[in-house]
């Protein structure tokens, strides 16, 4: 019962913080220069138009009054509206860029973690001898080498000069998705390995200098069974954390990565919104991207008591 009273208040931590975003965004939005409805109404509008669009819009209510309406048209699935183009539905619009910041974003973080705990393994296995320093320069040169330098550089070798891959995202595809997806994910995909590598080899070096460990060598464990069920299962757990925080990362990093490969994601729809100033849009896009990282952190928190029974008998 303790258990489920701790993923309940977890979750309620979550809404909360989505409320916290959701009106540090509208606020920010709404004290920002400029006015939607005379963007809206065009610089050939009349004052009549423009003030019965500005009603329309709802302007000429208090802000916290048109918070209120904000979140509740929210809970309806109503985004609002975009004021670009053919003024479409901002729903409309997160129905085609979510599922591309997602696909791209859950890759990354798959390849991220698998290569870093797998590095970090190996190396912390083979302290101190050419592996193990061979693999901390690799996570180095990861950690220091931004995204805008590592695509340029990708494209540049796999799609200009060996003609393997394509150079950006395309209406129509000429290839498989993966084909696509690749490069992206790659970019997106190098810092959080280079960071889970070092963090899964540093935890693994304590843990293998634990009492636990020598007892199990000593009873004759074999060395693959020793370094993952024993050491590994052990020295995860600031990796899974690290993991759910990282995500984070990934989110952001989108928006470079998505505006470079040409993607049709929410990285790419925000920075447009930004540039053109559609406030509905960059609103929404801010709130899914926060939605989409509590949803992950929640899913790790649950992950946390089910790889370590000390966590879940604290929570009972």
């Amino acid at each position: 019962m303790q258990l489920i009273k701790a993923l309940f208040l977890r979750l309620a931590f979550g809404v909360v913080s989505l409320l916290i975003i959701s009106f540090i965004t509208f606020f920010a939005s709404a004290m920002a220069p400029g006015d939607p409805a005379r963007y809206v109404a065009g610089e050939k509008a009349t004052e009549e138009q423009y003030q019965r669009i500005r009603e329309q819009m709802g302007l000429n209510k208090p802000l916290l009054q048109r918070y209120g309406k904000y979140i509740g048209d929210i809970a309806h699935g109503d985004w609002g509206t975009s004021y670009q183009g053919i003024h479409e539905p901002v729903s409309d619009i997160l129905k085609r860029s979510v599922p591309m910041t997602a696909k791209v974003a859950v890759l990354a973080i798959i390849l991220a973690s698998f290569v870093g705990i797998s590095l970090g393994t190996i190396a912390a296995i083979r302290e101190n001898r050419f592996t193990d320093r061979s693999i901390l320069t690799l996570s180095t040169l990861g950690v220091t080498l931004p995204n805008f330098v590592l695509a340029p550089i990708l494209v540049y070798i796999f799609a200009v000069k060996l003609n393997k891959l394509p150079v950006g995202w395309e209406v129509d595809l000429r290839g498989p998705e993966w084909m696509y997806l690749l490069l992206p994910v790659i970019v997106l995909s190098l810092r959080p390995m280079a960071m889970l590598t070092r963090l899964t080899r540093a935890s693994m070096v304590e843990t293998l200098r634990q009492e636990f460990i020598r007892t199990a060598i000593a009873k004759g464990v074999p060395p693959f069974r020793l370094y993952t069920k024993y050491a590994l299962r052990n020295a995860i757990l600031p990796v899974v954390t690290t993991i759910g925080t990282t995500f984070g990362f990934l989110l952001t990093g989108s928006f470079v990565v998505e505006r470079f490969f040409i993607m049709p994601g929410i990285g790419s729809k925000t920075i447009e919104a930004i540039l053109s100033n559609d406030v509905p849009v960059i609103q929404a896009c801010v709130l899914v991207t926060g939605f989409m990282f509590v949803v992950v952190n929640t899913l790790v928190d649950l992950a946390l008591p089910i790889l370590d029974p000390r966590i879940r008998e604290a929570q009972v």
